[in-house]
Formats: structure tokens, sequence, C-alpha cells
């Protein structure tokens, strides 16, 4: 009796677990940075198509999703990741956390967006949607303030536009690593950096998230986003009082689907694939909501009136985008940007608008003294802490890509980031008197 009882159980346990594994099975689970508004457009059509699979979406920020994937063994990780950032996929295709699919691929879309390959040459990602990067602005709150359309980066660094700009930080933000990154390779490091951090001055917040931004200025909280263009597209195509921008200094890169190595489920896991990239899924990108440019031709889709067309903007964008590059550096710039911007903002303001305000004064009544000691001031608040040289330094750069679960690696880049934090704040409250100190001279 006692025997029975026992197989009984054991049979009911293994059953449990057959039971487990079957309502697992068909489901795509989908690791995603992309709004709830795309990914439930995409959910519901797929599932409606294909009424055996359901879709499961795990929404992370893109750098939480690189390290997730990372984090977990085989077996046990997600089936696609999906999301904006080409440099997240270097590094997982890097660590070999991605499988190839290639028969997902829709062979009507073409090689190459500009000169860059739409499909990892690898094989490994491919490119689902096409991403620039920009500014977006609220009309009305741009009439109250008396604030003139945004055309250029280097418009956001004038004065009339102090307290006026949001961005989110590219630490929690894959999309704004991206643009951040963009104007870097666009005007070269030195000059690059001094440009942010010109714009970051006139910031009003750095957000947690990326969406804050677009919601923002949407609402008129924020008169100026710095943004990835489906943000400011979706707001104008859903009708909010905003304007979008693709400035010169911009890149037009794929934004990216691929199989995670490992899958679960990975055959219903290239159905989906497959389905994003298909006529169905391009013409999706166009819902107001979305509002993101698609991988295949105008002429097999049907676009709204006067939606941009990516190979034109292409064509304009002066930034060549190179992925390994961004992603040699990635862990650099998003540290430096944290402890220079995001952690000293409050610093970087004040230093800012004594700068504005001694510019002001000397225009107005000129000084050779003042002027020079402006000019220190700028110099010490709109100069990167790490050189050119730092990150083309191999050694500095494999030292942000090691675990910080090493005690030693820890301390040292620890070390490094409390450093520069101090550095930022000294650069900073200095800048301010150097400035003021110039402003008083303007007699």
């Amino acid at each position: 009796m006692q025997k029975k009882k026992t197989w009984v159980a054991a049979a009911c346990v293994v059953a449990g677990l057959l039971g487990a594994a079957a309502s697992q099975a068909g489901t795509v689970t989908v690791l995603t940075s992309f709004p709830k508004e795309l990914t439930s457009a995409y959910q519901k059509a797929f599932e409606a198509a294909n009424p055996g699979i359901k879709i499961e979406i795990l929404n992370k920020n893109t750098t939480a999703s690189v390290a997730y994937v990372r984090e977990l063994p085989e077996g046990q990780r997600p089936d696609v990741m999906w999301a904006s950032a080409p440099d997240a996929f270097e590094v997982l295709s890097r660590n070999k956390l991605l499988a190839p699919a290639p028969e997902t691929i829709n062979k009507s879309a073409p090689a190459k967006i500009g000169n860059y390959p739409l499909n990892d040459p690898q094989g490994m990602y491919y490119g689902q949607a096409l991403a620039g990067y920009g500014i977006m602005w609220n009309t009305r709150y741009a009439k109250a303030h008396k604030l003139p359309d945004p055309k250029e980066w280097s418009d956001l660094t004038k004065p009339e536009y102090f307290g006026h700009v949001a961005i989110s930080s590219p630490s929690r933000s894959g999309t704004t690593q991206l643009t951040v990154e963009t104007i870097l390779q666009g005007e070269g490091w030195e000059k690059g950096w001094g440009q942010l951090l010109e714009m970051m001055g006139n910031a009003a917040a750095v957000t947690d998230r990326s969406f804050a931004v677009p919601d923002g200025v949407n609402n008129g909280q924020y008169g100026v986003g710095i943004v990835i263009d489906f943000f400011g597209l979706a707001g104008k195509y859903s009708g909010f009082p905003v304007e979008f921008v693709y400035p010169s200094m911009t890149a037009v890169v794929p934004a990216n689907i691929a199989l995670i190595a490992g899958a679960k489920n990975a055959d219903e896991a290239k159905k989906f694939m497959a389905f994003t990239m298909s006529t169905q899924g391009q013409q999706l990108l166009f819902d107001p909501k979305i509002s993101r440019l698609p991988i295949l031709p105008y002429n097999m889709l049907k676009a709204p009136a006067g939606y941009p067309v990516p190979q034109d903007v292409a064509k304009r964008a002066k930034v060549h985008f190179d992925s390994q590059l961004a992603e040699s550096r990635y862990q650099v710039v998003i540290n430096l940007f944290d402890q220079m911007v995001t952690f000293r903002l409050k610093e970087l303001q004040a230093a800012t608008k004594a700068i504005h305000e001694a510019d002001k004064a000397l225009k107005a009544k000129p000084n050779a003294q003042g002027k020079e000691l402006l000019a220190q001031a700028r110099s010490l608040a709109y100069s990167p802490l790490v050189g050119e040289a730092n990150v083309k330094d191999t050694q500095f750069l494999e030292l942000f890509k090691k675990s910080r679960r090493d005690v030693a690696v820890a301390k040292e880049l620890t070390g490094m980031e409390q450093m520069w934090a101090t550095k930022a704040k000294a650069n900073y409250e200095k800048a301010q008197q150097l400035a003021t100190q110039a402003r008083g001279m303007a007699r």
C-alpha cells in the first residue's frame, strides 16, 4: 500500500512538471526596451495570425537586458532580444549569447541603409526597424517662452534654452546612449563632449527612463527633448503640439531583433521575428503611437503623407555610425556621463548660468581680463575628464568590461568614478567662480 502511494505521488509530481513544461510550449518570451504601445500592437497582431503561440513581453531597459541575459544559464533565458542599440547586440554576440536565424530575414529589405549594414555581417542579429536621433519640442511651450525652433545640437547650447532641455540618462536608456555616442562620433571625442556638456548645462532634468522625456515634452513639462526619432514622431502623429527634427550630425541605424542562444522555444521565436519583418509587421510601424521608420521600401507599404523616408534621412546624416567603436567604450561613456552630468547636474547648471550671464555682460561691455576668465571657466566646465588617448587605450577600456563581482575590479572602478565625481564638482564650482568674476569686470 505504501509503495502504491509513493508511486502515485511520484506520478503526480511528474505530471505536474510535464504540465508546467507544456504550459510554456508555444510561448515566446520577448526581452525588450520598447514601450507598451509598440509591443502590445505586435503581440496582438501576431497572436491573431498564430493562434497556437503566445507572446510574453519582458520589459527592461537595454543595459539591464544585456546584464539579464548574461546572468542566466542556457535554458532559462528569454527567446528574443528586441531593442534599438546595435552595440548592445554586439556585446551579446561577442559573448556567444545569440543564435543565427537567417530564415527570418525579409529579402525585400535593402542590404544597407546609407552606408550602414541592415543586418549583422556575422548573421547574429537583424534590422527590424530604423532609427535616427534628434530633437523634439513643444510648439506651445516654445511660443510661450519665445524659444526659436531648434535645428542643430549646437542650438541647444545657446542661453535662451537654459532650463528648457530634457534628456534621459544613457546608463538607463539605450537610445540616449546611442544619441550621446552619435554626437561623440560625429564631432570627435573632445569637441563632442564639449558640446554635450554645454547642452547639459541648459538641462532642466536628466530622467531615469527614456519615456519620461517625450512624455514631458508632449504635456509641456519640458520645452525640448533629446530623443530617438520615434518618440518625437509618435508625439507629433498622435496629435500633441510637438515637432521633431533630425540634426545634420545624426545617424540612421537599425533597431534590431535577435534569437537568444539557448531559447526555450526557438521555432516559435523565429516565427515572431519573421512576422516583425514581414509586410504586415512593417505596416504596424506607421501606427501613430509607434511611428518608427520601416526597413521595407515605401512602395511595399502605405506610409502617411509627409512621413520621413529613411533613405533620405540617411543621405543627409553626417555620421557613419561605428557600432564596434561604440561597444568598445560603451561603459566608459555612460559612467563618465553619470559622474559629469547625471550626478552633478545642479553644479553644471550653476556654472552654465554664470557663464551665460558673464558672456552677456562682456558682450555689452567688453573687458580683456574678463574675457580670459570666461574662457577659463568654459574650459573647466565643458572639458571631458577622460581624454581621447584614454579611450584609445585597450587596457583602460578592458577594465570597464570586467565584472564588478571581482572585488579588486570593483574597488578600482569605484575609486575612479569617485575621482571623476570629485573633479567634476570642483571644476564646476571653480568655473562658476571665474564666470562670476568675469561678469564683475564688465563695467
